[in-house]
């Protein structure tokens, strides 16, 4: 009877261990920003799969590798890809309105400096809209402004 008894309570006393454990760390993954973890070979593949078959015959893979990398470096100088980002939250107080226009731009001035020859401008298009697709792809895209934030 008394080791039924200390079963029963040992029982409880891990269920309520456990139940408290996993409501806590729910609630911390709750704050936290989901995890988009961006691989620029995966970017890579992906991006040149979503390009024009045009545009994949005037672009290189290193070109294009080049090409997502300064996207990368124009998001960071936007203060869109932090340094440290392991277990932030979600607390984002200026709005950042980023648009294809402004990326197209940047990357049309400075693919050359970089060494990419862009035989045509419209490649930049390309690139920048399965750029943007790969980033919703794997979660990393926020949402989309209003007319009264723009």
């Amino acid at each position: 009877m008394i080791l039924a008894l200390f079963i029963v309570a040992a029982a409880l006393s891990v269920f309520l261990i456990a139940a408290l454990v996993v409501g806590r760390e729910a609630r911390r993954l709750d704050a936290v920003a989901p995890r988009a973890v961006y691989d620029l070979v995966e970017a890579t593949e992906f991006v040149a799969d979503l390009l024009p078959s045009s545009t994949q015959g005037r672009l290189t893979l290193d070109e294009l590798r080049e090409m997502l990398m300064l996207h990368m470096r124009w998001l960071h100088a936007q203060g869109l890809q932090p340094d440290k980002v392991v277990d932030l939250p979600q607390d984002i107080r200026d709005v950042v309105l980023i648009t294809e226009d402004q990326l197209t731009g940047y990357l049309l001035a400075e693919a050359g400096k970089a060494g990419v020859e862009l035989l045509e401008d419209v490649d930049v298009v390309y690139v920048v809209q399965a750029h943007l697709a790969y980033f919703d792809a794997i979660g990393a895209v926020g949402p989309t402004a209003s007319s009264t934030d723009l």
